[in-house]
C-alpha cells in the first residue's frame, strides 16, 4: 500500500502561485498515474488534473487549463501541482491519488489517497 502525503498548500492572494507536492512512500510511485482532485466546502470532490505512469500524458480540467501545471519525478517519488493565476474559486482541500497505470478523471478510479492539503484564494 502506498502512502501519501500533499504539502505546498496556503493562502494566497488572486493571481498568486502555489506549488502543491505529492510525496509517496511505501512502493515505488513510477507504475503508477497519479491524479489531483479538490473538494470546496458543500461540493463533491472533482478531478483537476492527471499524469500518466511515465510522466508523457497528462489530462487537465476545463477550470485550471492554462493555468496548473501537473509534472513527476519518480526518481524524487514525487508528483507536483504548480498552480499560477490562482482564482478565488480554486480554494479547496487538495488531495493526491494514485491508480495503476494510466490516467483517470473519476475518484472512484483512484485507490489511494492523501489527507489533503488546503489552498485558500483570497479576493
Amino acid at each position: 500500500q502506498v502512502q501519501l502525503v500533499e504539502s505546498g498548500g496556503g493562502l494566497v492572494q488572486a493571481g498568486g502561485s502555489l506549488r502543491l507536492s505529492c510525496a509517496a512512500s511505501g512502493r515505488t510511485f513510477s507504475g503508477y498515474a497519479v491524479g489531483w482532485f479538490r473538494q470546496a466546502p458543500g461540493k463533491e470532490r472533482e478531478f483537476v488534473a492527471a499524469v500518466n505512469w511515465s510522466g508523457t500524458n497528462k489530462y487537465y480540467d476545463d477550470s485550471v487549463k492554462g493555468r496548473f501545471t501537473i509534472s513527476r519525478d519518480n526518481a524524487k517519488n514525487t508528483v507536483y501541482l504548480q498552480m499560477n493565476n490562482l482564482e478565488p474559486e480554486d480554494t479547496a482541500v487538495y488531495y493526491c491519488a494514485t491508480r495503476s497505470l494510466n490516467i483517470a478523471t473519476s475518484r472512484m478510479s483512484y485507490d489511494s489517497w492523501g489527507q489533503g492539503t488546503q489552498v485558500t484564494v483570497s479576493s
